[in-house]
């Protein structure tokens, strides 16, 4: 038994209904069962994939690439989906850490990936979607060729303890990690995801975030696949064009993280489009701001949270629908198939109230990092894993996400959680978008910055930004200093690599205050 048994009981059951939407055409779940049987029989035939073997994939969102995942899943092997966001020297570091039999290629990225490959001579080179402009064709198989002659194999491989997943993470400190999820991380994390959203066939969920992560792929996705629901998949984010999916395809549930729905929020047609379908819109990935979510509930759309990462599959903690507006701010409570816990720095849980790091311990964890037992046991302690995320419950057991264990900032000896800070800034309506960091300090030991990117015709400076915490907050978590950046820099999810500003500001250096 192995998850493609999703896909396979699907077809058995409802071979007519729609499971995906993909590019203006519908593929039912008999047709998707079907290519996921060519699919497997390509790899493990045509190409010699093994068990226990990598593919590795590159490219936007597509049908294919659910494709190869549950066809490593019925062979046994591990799909590594890689962030195409990455230069051709990031592919390959990657690429050299899983050793991939075999690295699936859109014509986009293949002249990027050509080095790579060439010092690589052991990786099957397969071009999806033909081969772009001057790349050589003597190393490249076509995938649409294998698939074309691959004979239907009903039968694979994989077993459920089988890991299926790699997906690397830098998280916020940008040094690359493989977190292995296996195909029972995924049916447990499937069904987290059904039981805090009440997914059911029923529901068409519409898939805009990148699915090379996690978030993207596993917390609306695969659950919806599981339940027999819809799946509308956009190749890539773009405001203007979910706008008009919404109200053309109509679906019933909605994947953000919070750049994505404010760029939502902030486009133009968003008070003009048809949203009734929706019955919530999820979002996630890092503290979100009440400014964020107030556009959508003032449309009438639940904005619940999910709270996870990359190692935890990554559902784990999600706030109830019903909540969505009594709760605001908060990513709810531990979900059916997971445990958390908030605990303090000797190693006990916290009161509620107080604040702790989240530890979260479950079937949907990973088993750790590939090839990586230093990181492994760095992030364990027993089975429960060591989020370093800050977070208090309330009185009523909600969880709320403070900050980054390690983004908290120590100035003269207190505590400031820049997340406080970057909910004054998010409230400010020169200021697009803003996050706060600590930088060294001869006196405190750390002072936070605030890192501001100003919208565009705004003119603000230095004392306008510093003047927004007076009233607002305690002195001492005032920023000591502001600085005006064109854009942050983020991970696929929308997280701030907050590791990347400390180095721009000079985290050891002297205060550069400027201007814009």
């Amino acid at each position: 038994m192995n998850i493609s048994r999703w896909v396979a009981h699907r077809a058995e059951w409802a071979p007519d209904s729609v499971a995906i939407h993909f590019r203006g055409v519908d593929l039912t779940y008999a047709a998707f069962e079907a290519r996921v049987g060519r699919a497997a029989d390509a790899l493990a035939g045509a190409i010699g994939v093994r068990p226990g073997e990598r593919v590795a994939f590159l490219g936007f969102n597509s049908v294919e690439m659910l494709d190869i995942l549950f066809a490593c899943a019925r062979i046994g092997a591990m799909l590594v989906p890689l962030n195409w966001r990455l230069t051709g020297a990031e592919h390959l570091e990657l690429l050299s850490d899983c050793e991939p039999a075999a690295l699936v290629v859109e014509p986009e990225f293949q002249r990027g990936i050509e080095p790579a490959i060439a010092v690589m001579p052991a990786v099957r080179a397969v071009a999806l979607g033909g081969r772009a402009e001057g790349v050589a064709d003597g190393r490249w198989s076509d995938w649409a060729e294998l698939c074309a002659a691959a004979v239907y194999r009903a039968d694979g491989a994989g077993e459920m303890s089988a890991p299926v997943l790699i997906v690397y993470t830098s998280g916020t400190t940008g040094r690359p990690k493989g977190a292995v999820l296996t195909q029972e991380a995924l049916l447990v994390n499937a069904l987290n995801g059904i039981a805090a959203l009440d997914m059911t066939s029923a529901d068409h969920v519409m898939t805009v975030l990148p699915m090379f992560h996690v978030g993207g792929l596993n917390i609306h996705t695969t659950p919806a696949i599981y339940a027999g629901a819809q799946v509308t998949i956009a190749r890539r984010f773009d405001a203007g064009e979910t706008l008009l999916l919404i109200a053309a395809r109509r679906p019933t549930l909605l994947l953000s993280v919070p750049t994505v729905a404010q760029a939502l929020a902030g486009h133009r047609d968003f008070g003009r489009t048809d949203l009734s379908s929706l019955r919530a819109m999820t979002t996630g990935s890092s503290v979100v701001p009440e400014a964020v979510i107030r556009p959508w509930l003032e449309r009438g759309i639940p904005v619940t949270q999910v709270y996870g990462l990359t190692e935890s599959g990554p559902t784990a903690i999600a706030l109830p629908i019903a909540d969505a507006a009594g709760k605001i701010g908060s990513c709810g409570k531990p979900l059916l198939h997971t445990e958390a816990r908030i605990v303090g720095a000797d190693g006990r849980d916290v009161e509620r109230g107080q604040c702790g790091e989240i530890w979260l311990r479950g079937a949907n964890v990973t088993q750790g990092y590939w090839r990586n037992a230093e990181a492994t046991a760095e992030a364990f302690t027993g089975r429960w894993l060591h989020t370093g995320d800050v977070a208090h419950q309330d009185a009523d057991g909600y969880f709320y996400v403070d900050d980054r264990k390690k983004d908290v900032v120590i100035s003269g000896g207190e505590n400031v959680y820049p997340a406080e800070l970057e909910r004054v800034l998010a409230d400010c309506a020169d200021i697009a978008e803003a996050a706060v960091v600590g930088r060294a300090d001869p006196r405190w030991g750390e002072v936070p910055v605030a890192c501001v990117v100003p919208r565009p015709g705004a003119r603000l400076d230095r004392d306008d930004v510093l003047a927004l915490f007076q009233g607002r907050l305690a002195r001492f978590k005032h920023p000591r200093d502001v600085v005006f950046l064109e854009s942050l820099p983020r991970t696929a999810m929308g997280k701030v690599q907050k590791f990347e500003l400390r180095e721009r500001i000079g985290e050891r250096g002297t205060p550069q205050a400027s201007s814009p």
